[in-house]
């Protein structure tokens, strides 16, 4: 197509490129001999074209717009164009990859500035948010404020926190560790099967196996998945698995029948699949309920066994990511003990990361990752958790920063406000601990090395070479010089190219030392994610680019028990371990490099920062430059005497990194958490009832006007008389109505408050019971209920109170100032102690729960924001409480079977619908006109209905209408009304 040749020259330039980002960045300065062109690859990325002397406008154009993209079948695209023989229809499809490479830049460009708006009105929001709580923490603290109470004192009052007894005088520790995705085993575990199959998995059954064996911890149950598929091994499906100690010297502390640590499996989910961890997030009450059950039955074992037939309580509850962190959250709340948080790696970190690439939108991310799900779950955590673990202070300071619940600065006030006995006017940050990762070194024995001579073998044995020594050594035609041995994935993340370059480029290093790239395993290039395929393909024609054939290894396969035989080999030639990462989280491979005698190159951003601060065995380095990273892998190899300072540094430091140097400060920092666990008074006829009832059946219907709301309750007892008449069968009422407001719709339906079991009110922060007198109790001062109390001191924990309260009046003043009309209005009737309720009279102009709940949280306020289903009522309750909640504790309380459970909802609901869908309970939902259609303030949401729930689980059904005998029908079905 005549005058189209300007396009050759674009798409020249990505050839020239060769498809990869890092490639196009380094190439994109061309010009001139071999020299000049290899002195300007050295140039630091960021530096212009412009800048460079040579500007080249389809070169520049390249680097600018292509290099910010992961599109690699560009690349491919063009091979196959420039081989065709037609030039008509060459240059058709050149114009065709020039229009999608503008559309591409295009889409980054919109990206970006969605992405700077939305960030700086986040930016305001939490400005504004921040200066209300820095005011109120500025008042003079010489005016009363110490011992400031709101309510009655507990045991979670700040002010009582140097009463307490500590977790670490308790001698026989239960402790709960929660890891939900991935393969799971404590022998021959699969590391690298998947991507939910990694490091994570490693971790948390080495640290359930060290914690097994540390004195003073008599029980760890590690909780994951029961996976029963025909693709994994037979071994998931097992449901316990109790863990070898870390050393025969550990073996016989506290033993007991039941001591020890185990892996326990619950089965939760689809039965016979393997699913990846974006789509477990459905199926995470089910997980609770049954992790609940477990812990329940455990603590009483334990408690016969150890403490004198008192139950044993899990002393923390400890999540592991996102997922787990949500189950850890629910579960703490359920049984009122406290919580630990582990992230391993952060949401809102790698939405960032993947948003600055310019590829996806916000609503593409979530679509695959399930991204805006699992960030609501980090912030649950950060409402929830006692105290959050993280490995490295980078972690702390930049990436949990990214959320509305965290704030360095005013933790740090928070905290000095706590030493000095000050109200914080019910603020609360959680306790940030860096702790690294542990390792186990007993059986580690580092060679020793001559620096004049050659290494002997370490127990002078001639033993045979490991197998996977020969399989590197082949790649070498001299396998004697020092090996650069780098340890990761085929990820853009991971930097390997640019480790390949900076050894290419630099000849002193090639003659010196030889490169081994352990990439993980592959069978077919082509059989690879794209992304893992594009680096290794870039990886193989970079080998061939600078002729390093007999320098460079890369074995196709290895086993997670040969990698100690490869860093034995590497620190066996006086070699050096290289992690040139972008940004590594932790880096553990660089602790286990070092405890084989391995000195270390590492980037600078992240973790090794803190490795190297305790080691001081190697170098830090740029990672985006090349020539910083070859100078420092030559220093290392040159140098024998600073080769041989850092390998001793590493060895004479590496036990700060050991399990047990963990376990003591994991355990130091729980011990000094206040103790919390169900108490209970003393129950009474009118509440021991529920013991008795095999089926409950639960009415929380809110779809619904209140005549047919009346009219359905009717109709369920008459549809259970056959259970009512039995005794079998008992009722309880679930709405986000007060408890007034019950006892005037049950007076006008001519219900009476005993045809019910108990009563679960302001969406679940209160649970009362028919008091017992209640025929004499129908005055509005004095309502036929009994409160129950202990369920109070379950969900109080972080309730702000009187503090919270003025904070959401004072939002609410301003957002009627905003509306010039009242919005939103106290409703001091129906609040209660536990619950702050609004009056919406605007729902038009009511802002979301989202909007609300992340302005509590920028001021440190932990709290639970629901909307009724009409939107005319707005409750604020305790962060752990809710409807779902409460049949939890019904459970815990009273003994009553979840699965035993038959809730009754409408097709829609409150904010908390979804949470009354999921669970081992048994769900009806009734189907018809007679639903109102939900207000729209329950339409703004974070994440879809089908992160949260899944309707196709087992024990839901759909009725059409409410009439008695379709009821029944469900009900049988449930088994419910079998006699």
């Amino acid at each position: 197509m005549a005058g189209n040749d300007w396009i050759n020259s674009y798409l020249e330039a990505i050839l020239d490129a060769g498809g990869a980002a890092e490639e196009i960045t380094a190439a994109a300065g061309g010009g001139g001999g071999e020299g000049a062109a290899a002195a300007e690859k050295r140039d630091k990325s960021s530096l212009m074209l412009r800048e460079r002397g040579r500007f080249s406008p389809a070169r520049y154009f390249v680097e600018e717009v292509i290099s910010g993209f992961d599109e690699t079948d560009l690349y491919k695209t063009w091979v196959r164009t420039s081989a065709m023989r037609s030039p008509q229809e060459r240059n058709t499809r050149l114009e065709n990859m020039s229009w999608r490479i503008w559309n591409l830049a295009r889409k980054k460009k919109q990206i970006e500035g969605e992405e700077a708006s939305r960030l700086s009105k986040r930016r305001l929001e939490r400005e504004k948010a921040r200066q209300y709580a820095a005011a109120d923490l500025s008042e003079d603290l010489s005016e009363g404020e110490k011992g400031e109470n709101d309510h009655e004192p507990s045991i979670h009052d700040e002010n009582m926190r140097t009463r307490m007894p500590r977790i670490g005088s308790n001698k026989k520790l239960y402790i709960v560790l929660i890891s939900i995705h991935g393969l799971i085993r404590g022998e021959n575990m699969e590391l690298g099967r998947d991507s939910d199959t990694g490091g994570q998995v490693k971790y948390v059954v080495e640290l359930a196996r060290a914690l097994g064996s540390t004195p003073g911890v008599y029980r760890v149950d590690l909780l994951t998945r029961q996976i029963s598929a025909p693709d994994v091994d037979w071994s998931y499906g097992e449901p316990t698995e109790m863990l070898s100690p870390i050393s025969s010297e550990h073996s016989g502390h506290e033993m007991g029948e039941s001591s020890g640590a185990y892996i326990v499996r619950i089965p939760f989910g689809p039965r016979d699949k393997y699913i990846p961890k974006e789509h477990l997030w459905p199926h995470i009450q089910e997980f609770v309920d049954g992790a609940l059950v477990h812990i329940m039955q455990m603590s009483k074992v334990l408690g016969e066994q150890v403490s004198s037939g008192q139950p044993v309580w899990p002393v923390v509850i400890h999540g592991h990511y996102a997922d787990a962190g949500d189950s850890a959250a629910l579960l703490s709340g359920a049984l009122n003990v406290p919580m630990v948080f582990t992230g391993h790696s952060l949401g809102r970190d790698k939405l960032e990361q993947i948003l600055k690439q310019g590829r996806q939108t916000r609503d593409e991310i979530n679509a695959t990752y399930k991204i805006m799900r699992r960030i609501e779950a980090e912030e649950l955590c950060l409402d929830a958790s006692e105290i959050i673990i993280t490995s490295t202070r980078q972690e702390i300071e930049q990436q949990w920063g990214l959320y509305d619940g965290f704030d360095l600065t005013m933790a740090r006030k928070l905290r000095a406000r706590i030493k000095r006995g000050v109200s914080c006017f019910g603020r609360y940050m959680p306790r940030m601990i860096a702790i690294p990762p542990g390792m186990e070194f007993s059986h580690i024995a580092p060679h020793d090395v001559d620096l004049d001579g050659e290494e002997g073998n370490e127990d002078g044995s001639t033993s045979p070479d490991p197998p996977i020594w020969a399989d590197i050594m082949r790649f070498f035609s001299n396998p004697r010089k020092p090996m650069i041995l780098a340890l990761a994935r085929p990820d853009p993340k991971k930097n390997i190219t640019t480790l390949v370059k900076a050894f290419g480029e630099h000849r002193e290093l090639r003659n010196l030392a030889n490169l081994t790239l352990i990439m993980g395993n592959r069978d077919v290039i082509d059989e690879m994610s794209s992304t893992n395929a594009s680096v290794l393909t870039s990886v193989l024609k970079l080998i061939d680019k600078y002729d390093l054939y007999g320098q460079v290894a890369y074995p196709k396969h290895h086993k997670q028990s040969e990698v100690p035989d490869i860093y034995r080999l590497a620190a066996r030639t006086k070699g050096v371990f290289i992690n040139c990462a972008f940004i590594e989280p932790f880096g553990l491979t660089l602790i286990e490099a070092a405890a084989y005698g391995l000195p270390m190159v590492a980037t600078r951003n992240g973790g090794p920062v803190d490795i190297h601060r305790v080691l001081d065995n190697g170098i830090l380095v740029d990672p985006h430059n090349q020539n910083e990273i070859a100078e420092a892998l030559y220093r290392l190899v040159s140098d024998k005497h600073l080769w041989a300072q850092c390998r001793q540094n590493g060895l004479k430091n590496i036990h700060q990194f050991s399990w047990p140097e963990h376990c003591k400060s994991y355990l130091s920092r729980v011990g000094t958490l206040k103790p919390r666990h169900p108490r209970w008074q003393k129950s009474n006829d009118a509440t021991e009832i529920l013991r008795r009832r095999k089926h409950i059946i639960v009415i929380a219907v809110d779809s619904v006007q209140d005549a047919d709301f009346v009219q359905v309750i009717k109709n369920i007892f008459e549809a259970s008389s056959i259970g009512i008449s039995s005794g079998s069968v008992g009722f309880v009422l679930s709405t986000s109505r007060a408890m007034s407001e019950v006892h005037d719709l049950l007076i006008s339906g001519g219900i009476k408050a005993s045809d019910f079991d108990a009563f679960i009110c302001n969406s679940g922060s209160d649970l009362c019971y028919p008091s017992s007198n209640s025929e004499d109790m129908l005055s509005p001062a004095e309502l036929p209920f009994m409160v129950d109390l202990d369920y109070h001191s379950q969900i109080e924990y972080r309730w702000g109170g009187e503090g919270l309260r003025k904070t959401l009046i004072r939002w609410a003043a301003e957002k009627n100032n905003e509306c010039g009309q009242n919005v939103v209005v106290e409703d001091e009737e129906c609040s209660s102690t536990y619950c702050i309720s609004f009056k919406v009279t605007n729902t038009e102009a009511a802002p979301p729960v989202k909007e609300i709940r992340k302005t509590m949280r920028i001021q440190a306020l932990r709290c639970h924001v629901l909307y009724s289903h009409d939107g005319s009522k707005l409750n604020i309750i305790p962060v752990l409480a809710s409807r779902s909640q409460a049949l939890r504790y019904l459970y815990i309380r009273w003994g009553v079977e979840l699965s035993n459970m038959t809730v009754v909802v409408g097709e829609s609901g409150d904010t908390d619908y979804e949470g009354l869908l999921g669970g081992v309970h048994k769900t009806i939902i009734l189907k018809g006109s007679f639903n109102v259609v939900p207000n729209q303030v329950h339409t703004a949401r974070s994440y879809s209905f089908q992160d949260v729930v899944s309707l196709e689980k087992p024990g839901v059904t759909s009725v059409e209408g409410y009439g008695p005998d379709n009821l029944q029908s469900a009900l049988q079905q449930f088994g419910v009304l079998r006699d």
